[in-house]
């Protein structure tokens, strides 16, 4: 059992709607905090979007999923699984991004994720847009690279837009490959649909072995068929699970970017995360949350149920 340190605020001790918040009304345990090196799984905030294409707004992510996190309690519903006992976790605060510079904010999150690979934290993050995964990644793979669950509606692996910009949200996975950070053949994509430019990313994906389960086949296996093969596909060796929002249906889900009709409801968006079980994760991220689009909140509400389910496993 963890420390008592690492346990969350009970809504018993404090109203939800009292105290600052922080992820799961976790400690705030930045980097040279004198517990820093005693953290398990660090969740971590990356208010930056500077990759977005069309709407902005996911760098206001981090801030509304950390007061939506407040509703998170102890325990899975399901599982039983009581992560904050399991493991000692914390709040790492936020990557200080340039919003002015995508050159100079990538090499910032690496930086701040050096800290915490090194310090042997496992990291959950709140993006940000999906960019933000590429140096996060440049971290969590330095010593090689790892395979990928992706959930997504866009494959995120063009080549570049507006005839050779090479980093946007459309990007990351392609350049991550590129790089040398995601084995091509451990890497399945959930969930992919909507219009397209053309094919030149999926024409990519057949070329170095990245598995594409488009909507239609998702909905037509069902949750439990399709987990299973994605568990065969990453194996044994280390995981990294990247979860854009715009997977579920924007009735479930409308505070983001790029929404695309005829995805996952806001359970199945729950179910493929326990689907990930016996999985190595060696980091994860939910990204995308655009707080401009989500007047209720309803969003943020479900990613952090998300990023709950994600640290269950991760645990």
């Amino acid at each position: 059992m963890s420390d008592a340190y690492f346990h969350p605020v009970s809504g018993f001790d404090l109203p939800r709607f009292a105290g600052i918040p922080t992820f799961m009304r976790l400690p705030y345990v930045p980097p040279g905090h004198e517990r820093f090196n005693d953290v398990q799984i660090g969740v971590i905030g990356v208010p930056w979007d500077s990759g977005t294409t069309n709407r902005p707004g996911p760098r206001h992510g981090p801030r509304q999923l950390r007061d939506a996190s407040t509703m998170i309690r102890a325990e899975h519903a399901v599982s039983r699984v009581r992560p904050f006992e399991a493991r000692a976790c914390a709040d790492l605060g936020d990557v200080g991004p340039n919003p002015a510079d995508i050159q100079d904010s990538m090499a910032r999150i690496t930086a701040f994720y050096d800290q915490v690979m090194g310090a042997g934290i496992v990291p959950l993050t709140a993006g940000g847009d999906h960019l933000s995964s590429l140096p996060i990644l440049r971290a969590v793979a330095k010593t090689g690279p790892v395979g990928m669950v992706h959930f997504d509606s866009h494959t995120d692996l063009y080549h570049s837009y507006f005839g050779g910009t090479m980093y946007t949200h459309g990007t990351p996975f392609r350049r991550a490959v590129e790089e040398g950070l995601l084995d091509p053949k451990r890497v399945v994509q959930i969930g992919i649909r909507g219009t397209q430019y053309d094919r030149e990313d999926q024409d990519f994906a057949a070329s170095v072995g990245i598995r594409i389960i488009p909507i239609e086949e998702f909905h037509a296996r069902g949750v439990e068929d399709v987990m299973a093969e994605a568990r065969e596909i990453v194996g044994a060796g280390d995981t990294y699970v990247s979860y854009d929002i715009d997977f579920v249906d924007p009735t479930f889900a409308p505070g983001t970017g790029t929404p695309e009709v005829g995805g996952p409801n806001s359970y199945q968006a729950l179910q493929v995360v326990r689907g990930l079980s016996g999985i190595k994760i060696v980091g994860a991220d939910m990204v995308e949350v655009s707080p401009p689009f989500d007047p209720s909140g309803a969003t943020a509400f479900l990613a952090v149920s998300i990023m709950f389910e994600l640290l269950c496993q991760m645990v």
